[in-house]
């Protein structure tokens, strides 16, 4: 029994600004700081890739002095927004309606609400109330790839159900007011917020590419790379400048095995969906394919237009396949990285 992808619908909160309208608002906040170090700061800022994104806060609001409840609250209401919105979508696109989601996965790792946006989901969009709930909360960027393992999971040994999988990221909720540390800044330069949504189905007429394997890849003595630290002002970022680095020497390990197993090779990939980290480690993966005659555009250019959504980004870009209407037998490699240190993949066939 296959497992599909129905469709994939992408949601953006209501603010966006350029990264030239955001330049003033990060002088303001460095005043008092080196000239030297302000100077590398706002040039990370222009230099990172990314020409626009999205906020669940006015730019302003973010470089307010607000406390990590304030800001908090925000997320818990903009996160469900996003997510009822995002699933709407999905379910417009797949021609469903709620009630006929027999599992729903949410993964948001940028803010913290008990009970998590999945129960939310369920009153307001009058979901069936035997409907299987699933909130992953603690796996970073990787977790929509996870969102999708789990969806397959569950649905290969249950035929004629269907499964929802919704990413909800506000990064901007977890700036650091008085964090001048080279992980907050390049934290602030790269990501964005947003959402996205993807529904699955184990019926046998459906129509949608094929999950046809799944695997995931945990680093070694690599917890310490990459996550969040809870203090007392909010979630502060963990990024280490060695994360591409990693990834580079690991990357034959992560990709190689997994298409052997499935009697493919790189040259046999039509696609590579891939989760755009940011403009150093897109470098690098594009760098290690490049030799393939393999390209990450799409990549690239979600990066571009939004930023880091974190577990919502990979999905967006998984959109634009999808929108592309791949051919039938076509085969994609999608895959993630995120905290522990892991990478997460699939494989797809249209």
């Amino acid at each position: 029994m296959s497992v599909k992808i129905q469709s994939v619908a992408s949601q953006l909160p209501k603010f966006c600004n350029q990264t030239e309208e955001l330049i003033p608002l990060v002088k303001i906040w460095l005043e008092g700081q080196e000239p030297r170090f302000q100077r590398k700061v706002i040039k990370l800022f222009e230099s990172a890739g990314i020409e626009k994104r999205y906020s669940i806060m006015n730019p302003v609001e973010v470089f307010e002095k607000t406390s990590f409840e304030e800001k908090n609250d925000v997320y818990a209401i903009e996160a469900v927004n996003l997510a009822e919105q995002a699933l709407k979508k999905a379910l417009d696109k797949a021609k469903l309606e709620a009630n006929q989601i027999d599992y729903i996965i949410t993964v948001s790792c940028t803010g913290i609400m008990i009970p998590s946006i999945d129960a939310y989901l369920i009153n307001r969009l009058g979901m069936k109330q035997d409907v299987v709930r699933l909130p992953v909360t603690e796996m970073g960027c990787v977790a929509g790839v996870s969102g999708l393992i789990y969806a397959k999971n569950f649905l290969k040994d249950n035929p004629n159900k269907r499964a929802a999988v919704v990413a909800v990221e506000a990064p901007s909720a977890t700036f650091q007011i008085e964090d001048f540390s080279m992980e907050n800044i390049v934290s602030a330069a790269i990501f964005g917020d947003g959402a996205a949504a993807v529904i699955l189905s184990s019926y046998e007429n459906e129509q949608g590419p094929v999950i046809k394997d799944e695997a995931m890849y945990h680093f070694y003595e690599a917890t310490d790379i990459m996550g969040f630290k809870l203090t007392n002002t909010g979630l502060r970022m963990i990024l280490d400048k060695e994360v591409p680095e990693t990834i580079a020497s690991h990357f034959p390990d992560i990709v190689n095995p997994f298409l052997k197993r499935n009697n493919l090779k790189i040259e046999n990939l039509n696609y590579l969906i891939f989760h755009p980290g940011g403009k150093k480690i897109v470098q690098t993966i594009e760098d290690i394919f490049s030799k393939y005659d393999k390209n990450i555009d799409e990549t690239k250019g979600v990066l571009k237009d939004f930023g880091n959504m974190s577990s919502a980004t990979v999905l967006h870009v998984l959109e634009r396949f999808i929108n592309k209407q791949p051919n039938k037998g076509d085969k994609g490699l999608m895959l993630s990285f995120g905290p522990g240190f892991t990478a997460q993949r699939l494989l797809l066939e249209w």
